[in-house]
């Protein structure tokens, strides 16, 4: 496909879709006049990664204070289970990040509130729910659908186990309608996981709202925080100390309020 039948084909699924309808101006807006957004600072932000970078397990047992086993391991029927779901779904979404972080910080928080941006087949949501679960615990999930998947609708978040479902929440919509709707919902979260809008300005613009919303004592995540100084610039702006976890060569950042 062609790139400017690429973008026809997306401008016409958005108009069959009204609710999507301030995500398609905000594209509109961001493809004319912010089309660097995504890449801004990349060069500085991978040699800062790179300087901080911990492995999981260091950042797990020498900051978190837990003992590192890893997640799959935890778990390992679940996690059989997931990859098979995954293997089935016809369509191709992203796939796991570091689910043992994912686990264990909202271990660490003792979360009954958390909170994620972007969830494709639900690897992380399987991860924060695997933990919340145990405490009767709530995930708020807020997913951008694939418009030009239409099958993708049916898989999101497919490697969830069936017993964790009824602690997910799930808002089918662009962050900035589905925050605000979460937000009527629960005010304070204990564990914020930021993996949708990639760009700089996206990312500034969610962590802040986030942030706001995290109680004292509650972690921060963001994941691939080494495509952009958006993480990088946040920390340094507000002087909050990062620990950067290197994992399949990609970073995660992570801030405990």
């Amino acid at each position: 496909m062609s790139k400017i039948a690429e973008i026809a084909t997306t401008f016409f699924a958005y108009l069959k879709r009204p609710d999507l309808y301030p995500e398609l101006r905000r594209k509109i807006w961001k493809n004319l006049f912010n089309r660097s957004s995504a890449l801004r600072g990349k060069e500085e932000a991978e040699i800062w990664c790179k300087k901080l970078a911990v492995s999981e397990k260091e950042f797990i047992e020498n900051i978190l204070k837990i003992n590192f086993v890893p997640f799959e391991n935890i778990f390992p029927q679940e996690y059989k289970d997931a990859l098979q779901a995954q293997d089935k779904a016809p369509v191709k979404m992203g796939g796991a990040g570091s689910l043992s972080v994912i686990y264990y910080i909202n271990e660490y928080a003792k979360a009954q509130n958390s909170i994620e941006t972007g969830v494709a087949y639900g690897w992380s949501s399987f991860a924060a729910l695997a933990s919340l679960v145990s405490r009767n615990g709530t995930l708020y999930s807020s997913d951008m659908p694939y418009i030009l998947q239409n099958q993708s609708e049916d898989f999101v978040g497919c490697v969830i186990p069936e017993k964790y479902k009824n602690n997910w929440d799930l808002y089918r919509f662009a962050d900035k309608e589905s925050l605000p709707k979460i937000f009527t919902k629960e005010n304070l979260f204990d564990v914020v996981h930021y993996d949708s809008d990639k760009t700089y300005d996206g990312r500034m613009w969610a962590y802040k709202l986030l942030w706001d919303r995290l109680r004292r004592g509650g972690v921060f995540m963001s994941d691939d925080v080494g495509d952009n100084a958006a993480f990088k610039d946040y920390c340094e702006q507000n002087n909050y100390r990062p620990y950067i976890i290197e994992f399949d060569s990609k970073f995660a950042g992570v801030i405990i309020k």
